[in-house]
């Protein structure tokens, strides 16, 4: 069984060495494990092929699987991600401002990191890569505890990239994987206060729950995703239909893909048909309220839980609202603050629907599935935080930092 006793030392030893490291290093670094990770391709996926084998055993969806699956072209973008990081501006030891107070005394707001991040998630390979990447760019140690689900494919990612560490003579500690699934080893992790300086679950309801309501290490939560999406009034049907069609289908497994449609009630019967004809290549499953499946040709009655369930799959809840403003106030009931779009020509009802929807990320006239850290410019994200405090949205280098004061003085003491 995995000490993480002994895990936790190496980790805190490491990040303060990870704190003093050159920007320049790191980068390099950086780009010798994105090189390693292309070259140990084959590698990777046999690791891989094992966790598929498994999965289907275990009667895993389609969906999910995706969520597992690793491929040539995946992996090249697991590297290109850490190499894009290397690229970006090292926030550590920048200076955010400095003032002169009434003592004379200069002071000034620096980042530093936050010393060791402990994450726990579950499925998706990807997360190894980010989380590692993100990490060590802000001189942060980390400790990965991912699930059974993908326990060969992480446990290869992180040799590969510990192996590229030693072979440029730097602490392969900096990455380190927790390689016992059990539940026992994950609540111990969630409690390992003497060397944890914050927890980061990335997973599934169950699993954020878990986490918060067992660790005593500070955690900051990345949310589920019940993402909607609102069709307005004034929306362009063909718009409306590529959106969700999109937010929906493109990779129905993620956080950030629409579990539910609500619609105006004045477009409901133009657009519903043709919407259903396009979910219809998909075979997404639609759960409808009374009227929107008196519209739809096929659909099956929703329940009150399906306005609440992050379905992961091709399932889609739907139902129509008479205003803007019940449309809002249903989504700010039922979502996990996540991920929220209208679709409308109407300023005005953008920027209301931008302004009272209360998520990480609100959009007008664009899909759910942009809410990612590589899209926004991060190089990658550790998850999407759906809390208000420290970090909110996808979270890349800054939101992995912490400030200290630094004072400058010239013999000052306080009367």
């Amino acid at each position: 069984m995995t000490d993480l006793n002994i895990l936790g030392k190496q980790a805190k030893e490491t990040a303060y060495q990870l704190g003093l490291m050159d920007t320049k290093v790191k980068n390099d670094l950086l780009l010798h494990m994105a090189d390693e990770l292309e070259k140990n391709t084959d590698l990777i996926l046999t690791e891989n092929l094992k966790d598929l084998a498994q999965a289907k055993d275990n009667g895993i969806t389609d969906a999910m699987l995706d969520r597992l699956r690793l491929t040539d072209g995946r992996i090249k973008e697991m590297a290109d991600g850490m190499r894009q990081v290397a690229t970006l501006p090292d926030p550590i030891g920048e200076v955010e401002k400095m003032w002169k107070n009434e003592d004379g005394l200069m002071i000034g707001k620096q980042r530093v990191p936050l010393g060791v991040i402990g994450i726990i998630y579950e499925s998706r390979p990807n997360v190894t890569t980010d989380a590692a990447s993100l990490c060590f760019k802000t001189g942060n140690a980390v400790i990965l505890r991912g699930g059974k689900e993908a326990f060969h494919s992480n446990k290869i990612l992180v040799e590969v990239l510990q192996n590229a560490l030693k072979q440029q003579n730097a602490s392969p500690f900096a990455i380190q994987f927790v390689d016992d699934t059990s539940r026992e080893t994950a609540q111990k992790l969630m409690k390992l206060n003497d060397y944890l300086d914050v927890l980061i679950p990335r997973g599934g309801a169950n699993l954020i729950k878990t986490v918060l309501t067992t660790a005593t290490v500070p955690v900051i939560e990345t949310g589920t995703g019940n993402c909607h999406v609102y069709i307005d009034k004034d929306a362009q049907l063909k718009m409306a239909t590529d959106i969700i069609v999109n937010a929906k289908c493109q990779r129905p497994s993620v956080c950030n893909a629409a579990e539910t449609l609500l619609i105006h009630q004045d477009v409901a019967a133009e657009f519903l048909p043709v919407i259903e004809k396009a979910l219809a290549e998909y075979e997404v499953e639609l759960r409808a309220d009374e009227r929107a499946g008196a519209i739809f040709s096929h659909s099956i009655p929703a329940t009150e839980v399906d306005w609440e369930t992050e379905f992961n799959d091709y399932i889609l809840a739907v139902k129509v609202v008479d205003s803007l403003e019940e449309a809002i106030q249903h989504i700010n009931h039922y979502n996990t603050k996540h991920s929220e779009s209208i679709v409308s020509d109407n300023y005005f009802a953008t920027q209301q629907f931008l302004k009272q929807v209360d998520a990480a990320a609100v959009y007008a006239n664009a899909s759910t599935r942009f809410t990612d850290g590589f899209v926004f410019g991060f190089g990658a994200e550790i998850g999407i935080s759906t809390q208000k405090l420290h970090a909110r949205g996808p979270m890349g280098l800054a939101e992995l930092t912490s400030t200290k004061y630094i004072v400058y003085g010239d013999g000052q003491y306080r009367k």
